[in-house]
């Protein structure tokens, strides 16, 4: 098998009686080994799809179902690793987000190792996304997948419809776990295994078949009265308390302020209820964070030592976030709606764009390894990187961009939402239209802002001389 690349994530899930206008959210940053690794946005269509499938990693061969829907789709510009489609909407607005790299523990693995030759993250989006209906049409075919071909890895992997979210987590080579999250709820999760309490009789979870015979055949459940599928098929190491569990705790207490939980607690709860009902700017947040308003907080006044203790959720290894959004008071066409920025996410923002159509606009869709300004990777990241040097100075310049940004979309989406009136078979160029419009008034204010952080910062370089100095 090729060598295995690395990655790190954050999920955020918010149901639909959580979220401020009614529809499902799946959310995550995708983060890489590496600070640079660029991507694109793109459509697959029927007939781009592969009917043989093969990976470049593992080198699976799978053999596809002939009648695949269209989807979006968010892959790596360098194909060395393989495709690596991160996340999507399909034509029938079932979402997909793959994966949240997750933790496993020696008792489980030596109950069911991995298996080398099996599917893995490179894999996920290509062999599911296209053929599911719902959200657990998903989970059923994954599950399916992953019984029968295995798996190198240890993932979460998020999917939504209008009505449902799914959070699937797998168990060594060749088991899984999947729950339903509650309507009301908000879910965080970092890269450890996350679903807690677990009941194998509830019409909300779904498992491998033989799933809680492995608990007890092999005794792997260290709890006398309950079944927590963290405690058993997780870990709780000294790495989950500096690296996982304070990324859960920060979005949890941004959610939830009078939350009191210590951010190093191995317990952080699965299923949790905000305060209020949650944005895609709320999510946006915390998905850029790096604990504001704490000692934690990389560019803060804690000490070195206190700065440095946590993994931070927004990190320069962010080479997407996106928000993939199922509306359920607007036409199916202008339903499925998928997020996007490319990235550290300290100095970008979420662009919008309908799911439903057959391309998508160029400053999103051709990067490649060539660094190029026209294009919103190279610009994100390059925003970015200068913001990193003096965030202080910088961050008021970034928060009239994003605020002006954000206004600018969602006046944008009013508007094309308002004159929709069921175009019918333009429906797809109406919407293509748009999402260029979408697109341009991103790569002008992400230039813009650029433009206003390279004026203001030239006057504070340390390359200048003045005779009045």
């Amino acid at each position: 098998m090729a060598k295995r690349i690395h990655g790190s994530c954050t999920t955020i899930l918010v149901g639909k009686k959580a979220s401020i206008d009614g529809s499902t959210i799946i959310s995550r940053n995708d983060d890489g080994h590496e600070a640079l690794d660029p991507q694109r946005f793109v459509v697959v269509t029927p007939e781009m799809q592969p009917r043989n499938y093969e990976s470049v990693i593992s080198k699976v061969n799978v053999k596809l179902p002939d009648n695949p829907l269209s989807y979006t789709s968010v892959p790596n510009a360098i194909l060395t690793n393989g495709i690596w489609p991160t996340a999507g909407i399909n034509s029938e607005n079932v979402a997909m987000s793959a994966t949240e790299t997750i933790t496993t523990n020696p008792r489980v693995l030596g109950a069911d190792p991995f298996v080398s030759g099996g599917i893995g993250e490179e894999d996920l989006v290509t062999l599911v996304l296209p053929y599911i209906h719902s959200a657990r049409e998903g989970v059923k075919r994954l599950g399916e997948l992953l019984e029968e071909y295995g798996t190198y890895e240890p993932n979460g992997i998020a999917f939504s419809d209008k009505d449902e979210i799914w959070w699937l987590e797998t168990i060594g080579g060749h088991h899984w776990a999947a729950k339903r999250i509650p309507d009301d709820a908000y879910v965080v999760a970092p890269n450890r295994m996350n679903i807690d309490e677990f009941d194998f009789n509830s019409e909300e979870t779904m498992a491998s078949v033989d799933l809680k015979e492995m608990i007890n055949k092999y005794h792997l459940n260290p709890d006398f009265d309950k079944v927590n599928l963290r405690h058993i098929f997780g870990s709780s190491s000294i790495k989950d308390t500096v690296y996982n569990n304070p990324r859960t705790w920060y979005g949890q207490k941004f959610f939830n302020p009078d939350n009191t939980n210590d951010p190093m607690d191995q317990d952080q709860p699965f299923i949790c209820h905000a305060n209020r009902k949650i944005s895609i700017e709320d999510v946006k947040y915390v998905l850029s964070s790096h604990f504001e308003n704490t000692k934690y907080d990389v560019y803060g006044s804690g000490t070195d030592e206190e700065k440095t203790l946590f993994r931070p959720i927004g990190i320069n290894r962010n080479h997407n976030v996106h928000i993939l959004q199922i509306r359920n008071d607007v036409p199916a066409e202008l339903a499925g709606v998928h997020w996007l920025a490319f990235g550290a996410n300290t100095f970008n923002t979420v662009v919008p764009f309908y799911a439903k159509v057959n391309d998508t606009p160029a400053s999103f869709k051709d990067a490649d390894g060539t660094f190029n300004l026209n294009n919103m990777y190279w610009l994100s990241c390059t925003t970015a990187l200068l913001g990193d040097t003096d965030y202080d100075f910088y961050v008021d310049m970034r928060n009239s961009y994003e605020l002006e940004a954000m206004s600018n979309y969602h006046k944008i989406q009013n508007d094309i939402d308002k004159n929709f009136n069921d175009k019918g078979n333009n429906s797809d160029k109406y919407l293509e239209e748009a999402n260029q419009k979408f697109a341009d008034e991103a790569l002008k204010l992400q230039t813009k802002l650029l433009g206003e952080m390279v004026i203001a910062g030239s006057e504070k370089m340390k390359l200048r001389y003045n005779l009045n100095d």
